[in-house]
């Protein structure tokens, strides 16, 4: 959790320092925009990692279904 804080303060700073920089506004967003999404990533990490730790996820691999196996049907018109 305190990655996410501090990922989500260094997003808060590029917002300060936009407000104050005009020629470089529009790139400091941008990168307040990619803190907040590396923040959101964090987060959501550390909750799948929090609801896995009581239902064994970690250990057992989830199976993927595979889409090639299904039957192709033809339209006709």
């Amino acid at each position: 959790m305190d990655k996410v804080r501090r990922l989500r303060a260094m997003s808060s700073l590029c917002r300060q320092q936009a407000a104050y920089n005009s020629m470089n506004k529009w790139k400091l967003l941008a990168e307040a925009e990619y803190w907040d999404h590396l923040a959101e990533l964090a987060l959501s990490s550390h909750f799948q990692q929090c609801n896995a730790i009581g239902s064994n996820e970690i250990d057992q691999p989830q199976a993927v279904a595979n889409t090639n196996d299904a039957g192709r049907k033809t339209i006709s018109a």
